[in-house]
């Protein structure tokens, strides 16, 4: 396998139970083996991808002093702007070379969140930014719902189980901009090998090459989907939560070849958290004697902290 599967979610939402169990089979399996698919026919259309990188270049064009402006101290970065080098991967010093910006969930009025979100950081200087922005997150959002659904159905519980935690869940929408590389990087990467914290990410495809999954012998792969796909794979919650049948997979974003380091790359991942008091301890379906209990009992929320003081956006 030198790139990752190909899925159709027009099967799932068919008519046609054959070609609904078609999907179920080969999502699961992928997630078993590799934790990483393409999918296509999702709920973002063209147009609404187009005006959303057009915003986010905008965005990340004003000046310095503005972008600043939008940096919030004491949120840990779940709303507005992250700035250059904050990130870094689990285990590394070196910050990614990456900024970034959150937007977050604005539940339903009637979500009975037992917390409360941050409000999203409105960009003065772009009319629509927020706006489009929010679109694809609804878009985005969607879609994973219907990927969950297939996925608790090949883990055998009922097909609408993710559905109560994943809805007005605590999911972010992040536009990143790695930068134009200007010297040599000294050990930094665009971002660093690392498995995602969340159920899934959802990713549109990137302005320019360098995501790579690594395979279970080892070897880097590209993930290269087509235009009018979506990459998802599985998050360290999702795979905690079904005891390892469904992988995390780790994976980074390389530097370019020299001769591209004049190139910026943007990049647009939907991190699908659950609301924050699903509890995460392993699924009885996926706990027999061949795979033991492997993790102890946690909630959402409890394993989102913990992970963001692990990658520096909340200081101990």
């Amino acid at each position: 396998m030198n790139n990752i599967p190909s899925v159709n979610l027009a099967d799932f939402l068919s008519e046609d139970p054959a070609k609904k169990q078609k999907f179920v089979d080969e999502i699961g399996k992928a997630y078993e083996e590799i934790g990483f698919v393409s999918l296509k026919n999702h709920f973002l259309d063209d147009a609404l991808v187009d005006a959303l990188y057009s915003e986010v270049k905008s965005f990340f064009d004003l000046p310095e002093a503005t972008k600043q402006k939008y940096e919030i101290d004491g949120l840990g970065g779940q709303r507005g702007y992250i700035s250059f080098g904050k990130e870094h991967a689990k285990g590394k010093k070196e910050g990614d070379l990456k900024e970034f910006w959150h937007f977050g969930q604005e539940p339903d009025a009637d979500a009975n969140l037992i917390e409360e979100y941050p409000e999203n950081v409105e960009v003065k200087e772009l009319e629509n930014f927020n706006k489009t922005g929010m679109e694809a997150y609804k878009m985005l959002e969607k879609t994973g719902i219907y990927v969950l659904r297939a996925l608790a159905l090949y883990i055998g519980l009922d097909e609408f189980y993710f559905d109560k935690w994943a809805r007005n869940g605590n999911s972010i929408l992040r536009p990143i901009h790695y930068p134009p590389i200007t010297e040599e990087p000294k050990g930094a990467v665009r971002a660093g090998a690392h498995g995602d914290i969340n159920l899934i990410t959802l990713l549109m495809g990137a302005s320019a090459g360098g995501l790579q999954v690594l395979r279970n012998d080892g070897e880097w792969i590209d993930a290269i989907p087509n235009e009018d796909e979506l990459v998802i794979n599985v998050g360290d919650m999702l795979e905690r939560h079904t005891n390892n049948k469904l992988r995390s997979t780790i994976h980074r974003v390389t530097n370019p070849p020299k001769e591209q380091w004049d190139t910026p790359r943007y990049s647009i991942p939907f991190f699908m958290h659950p609301r924050s008091e699903m509890p995460l301890n392993c699924l009885e379906e996926c706990i027999d004697d061949a795979h033991p209990k492997a993790y102890p009992d946690i909630t959402a929320g409890e394993f989102l902290h913990q992970r963001l003081v692990e990658i520096g956006l909340i200081k101990k």
